[in-house]
């Protein structure tokens, strides 16, 4: 109730400030808006209509808006970036952090970016083309330029005065890291440890020296699960040589996350960059394309199964009124499997417990879901068909078995891919399913030929 109370209260003061702004009160309207929460600032901005949005532009400054712009998604910064000014938007990037330029100008036109960048102020543009230059996905590349760095000489006195003055531009201040002269990582302090130490202490005397730092060149995901191991609010990004050159802080790793997590989970779908609604059905189809017309062959050998069993089904064709279920249930054991092998990888345990204990486990899994099932089902089949348990046997050893084999398939097959350094997300759902299928009429029609003598119907 309060929390409905509270949203209420939350669209009134919206409703207020959209008024201000309609009837142009420009003091009001600056009051009202910059005294909302920032993601506030930025929902209520994407709802305006586009005169509404181009007056807000004319009442905040380039600083101001700057801190919206580097919030929304790209997709609606690149739709209001032509809406801006050219010394609007190059006044803009000054203001904003260098890595959030730098992911824009990536996404725009090569001219329209060097054209920018060149009217930038001569520092910002520096920044944002070293991060520029780095491959995309690694923690160079998404890292911040705007750090604090201290000496070991200085005191605690001085580093307080000092953060006074540049605190506001740095990404994060809670931990401080300390460098010599020629700029190697040598030592981190924390914002606690400062504040509680005697002025007269000297960095060197507070900082802890052993610093966990990434390399320039180290893959996005990597330095997420770094984070997130340790629990850090950000981790310092060094070269071979040691020498501080940025930071990542937890809110960019956040975003790593959700972008590893959206590319694990469209290769699970075997849909790769077609999960985002803003593309055209053209656009979608043809990223999904591929995959299904992989699959389709991969049909084509179930066809070619049954057509080399013609003769078991002829001489028993109630048999095919359990290939589905055999197909299905096999296809879901192998896709719960492959699910818990991919989240292994991507979060590491399977490196701490070793590959041999998931398979195990699986395997036993497999078994015991085989056995459940065949019990079940063999006693639904000799009540549904007249006691017929040469038939329920046949159906129901044939899904012990492959249920058994592609609950280890599913494991299997992202370890193996996962060895030749690939995604293991890509060992989709789509593809273990069809692989498990074709496996499961196998053992089903190998088990039925080889017991079919025994068959009294």
């Amino acid at each position: 109730m309060e929390l409905l109370k509270s949203k209420w209260k939350r669209n009134d003061y919206e409703k207020e400030v959209i008024k201000h702004l309609s009837e142009r009160n420009l003091r009001l309207f600056r009051e009202s808006f910059l005294a909302l929460h920032p993601t506030d600032q930025m929902e209520l901005f994407l709802r305006l209509e586009k005169a509404l949005q181009k007056q807000v532009l004319l009442f905040l400054s380039p600083q101001e808006f700057a801190d919206l712009f580097q919030g929304f998604e790209l997709e609606d910064q690149l739709t209001l970036f032509p809406e801006l000014s050219y010394q609007y938007a190059v006044s803009m990037f000054n203001h904003m952090s260098a890595d959030d330029v730098a992911d824009f100008l990536a996404e725009i036109d090569k001219n329209k970016a060097d054209d920018m960048l060149s009217a930038m102020d001569l520092e910002e543009s520096k920044r944002v083309e070293e991060l520029m230059a780095y491959a995309p996905k690694t923690a160079g590349a998404i890292m911040t330029k705007e750090f604090i760095r201290l000496a070991v000489t200085s005191t605690a006195k001085e580093v307080i005065e000092a953060l006074r003055q540049t605190a506001p531009e740095a990404e994060t201040i809670y931990y401080l890291y300390v460098v010599d002269a020629n700029q190697h990582l040598v030592g981190v302090v924390s914002l606690r440890d400062l504040i509680v130490a005697a002025p007269s202490r000297t960095v060197e005397e507070m900082m802890s020296t052993k610093v966990v730092s990434v390399f320039e060149n180290d893959d996005q995901e990597d330095v997420a699960h770094l984070i997130k191991e340790y629990d850090f609010l950000a981790v310092p990004v060094v070269t071979p040589d040691k020498r501080l050159v940025g930071i990542i802080t937890v809110d960019d790793v956040i975003d790593v996350l959700e972008e590893e997590a959206t590319e694990d989970f469209d290769d699970f779908a075997a849909s790769r960059g077609a999960t985002d609604l803003s593309l055209t059905a053209f656009a979608a189809a043809r990223k999904r394309a591929p995959w299904l017309i992989l699959l389709m062959f991969f049909g084509l050998l179930t066809a070619n199964i049954i057509g080399r069993f013609e003769e078991t089904l002829e001489q028993v064709v109630l048999l095919a009124a359990f290939m589905p279920l055999i197909m299905g249930t096999a296809g879901n054991t192998g896709t719960q499997s492959l699910a818990v092998a991919v989240r292994g990888l991507a979060t590491g345990s399977f490196e701490r417990s070793g590959v041999w204990k998931p398979i195990r486990r699986e395997l036993g899994t497999g078994l015991l879901l085989g056995l459940i099932c065949m019990v079940v089902l063999m006693v639904i089949i000799s009540v549904f068909y007249q006691g017929n348990w040469t038939l329920a046997f046949i159906v129901g050893i044939s899904l012990f078995v492959a249920l058994s084999i592609a609950a280890v398939i599913g494991t299997i097959i992202p370890l193996i891919i996962d060895k030749f350094k690939i995604d293991p997300a890509v060992a989709s759902g789509p593809f273990i399913t069809t692989l498990n299928d074709i496996i499961g009429l196998l053992v089903y029609f190998t088990v039925a030929t080889v017991l079919l003598g025994n068959i009294v119907m």
